[in-house]
């Protein structure tokens, strides 16, 4: 089977497409692929790492205001999909599957007419703009939460499938993921991480925080404070408490998320809809502060339905502070029966499957049984 994928922008773009890949690969280790990406897009540097063929269109997402770089952004739409139509031409797949970002919108729109089956994939609980004008388009719509097939009233056919991604973490080892940050098998487990870059606003309730931890001494805290604010983080707290305290463990970059992820009691993150794949296949507890900075506002509306379903509690960005954040971890990690009641409910609505159902569906897509 020959498959293009595309999707680009953000790591919640990218990683369930690759995932997409491995699932393939493991079901039929003849599969070839090729991903198409942006020029400027950190898929440019994810997917060749991931030992994928990849290629580039310019290309370029459209501002909500009107202005002279939509109509830069039009004229590089077109340029995007004639080119696509010649790489899907030289390469000619079976499919060609879209997982977000405004990199699909020229691919899958000329995968589609050139009559090549296509499917996309929605992370969020609101979709994105890209996705919502593809959706007449491709022959079907994926979505990561049940009940969101409704968002695409136009697609000829819509199939919860979940986030890929939860399938990826399944196999982590979660002894690797303590060997990673020092501390010894099966020890109870906070990760505070605010994405792949950091939070400024996470990370400022992380330094405030840090002289409360002791309240907890039988807990490990894990800040992952992104390359950008780790030293000044890290000189913060330091200049706090004036030695590090051996429940402390303050890294700039998770390398091996998933493992680390395996062997995590409670997380605290952001709500992107990766990561929530992630968590809820693990079935971890979290404390959710969605980002207030993205399209519609799609966090909140993701952290909601972990929230609502028992599996989360969250924390507005206006609202967060230290001890708002402190009070939280300390009344669920005191309570081993809250964190099993939040564990199952996460569950519930893990996926882990997915990739499996991604396949299945590109098999019906493509005849390819």
């Amino acid at each position: 089977m020959r498959v293009v994928l595309t999707g680009g922008g953000t790591g919640g773009h990218i990683y369930p497409a690759v995932a997409i890949a491995r699932q393939c690969e493991k079901e039929d280790p003849k599969t070839e692929f090729l991903y198409i990406g942006g020029k400027r897009g950190l898929e440019s540097k994810l997917v060749p790492q991931e030992k994928l063929r990849f290629e580039s269109i310019d290309i370029t997402g459209f501002r909500r205001k009107l202005s002279l770089e939509n109509v830069k952004t039009i004229m590089r739409f077109f340029k995007g999909v004639k080119r696509s139509k010649a790489l899907l031409k030289e390469f000619k797949p079976d499919v060609v599957i879209g997982t977000g970002g405004y990199v699909c919108g020229p691919v899958v729109y000329a995968a589609a007419k050139l009559g090549i089956p296509t499917m996309i994939h929605e992370q969020n609980a609101i979709p994105g703009l890209t996705n919502q004008f593809l959706s007449r388009y491709a022959d079907t719509v994926a979505v990561s939460f049940e009940g969101s097939e409704s968002s695409f009233p136009k697609a000829k056919r819509t199939v919860y499938t979940g986030n890929p991604r939860a399938t990826t973490v399944l196999s982590a080892n979660r002894e690797r993921g303590f060997a990673t940050l020092g501390i010894p098998v099966d020890s109870q487990v906070v990760l505070i991480v605010g994405g792949s870059r950091g939070a400024k606003a996470i990370n400022n309730a992380m330094i405030g925080m840090a002289p409360f931890i002791q309240k907890l001494p039988g807990v490990h805290f894990v800040f992952v404070t992104g390359e950008t604010y780790f030293e000044n983080t890290r000189e913060s707290i330091l200049s706090q408490l004036g030695t590090m305290p051996n429940q402390l463990h303050i890294v700039p970059y998770v390398h091996n998320m998933p493992e680390v992820l395996a062997a995590t009691s409670l997380i605290v993150n952001r709500a992107g809809a990766s990561f929530l794949a992630e968590i809820t296949s693990l079935g971890i507890p979290s404390v959710l502060i969605p980002s207030p900075n993205v399209t519609n506002n799609h966090q909140e509306a993701n952290a909601r339905q972990l929230e609502e379903a028992g599996a989360s509690s969250m924390i507005l960005e206006k609202d967060l502070t230290a001890e708002s954040l402190f009070a939280k971890l300390e009344e669920i990690m005191t309570s081993r029966t809250s964190r099993e009641a939040m564990s199952a409910a996460a569950k519930k609505l893990g996926k882990p499957d997915s990739a499996s159902i991604m396949v299945q569906e590109i098999r019906r897509l493509t005849g390819k049984r």
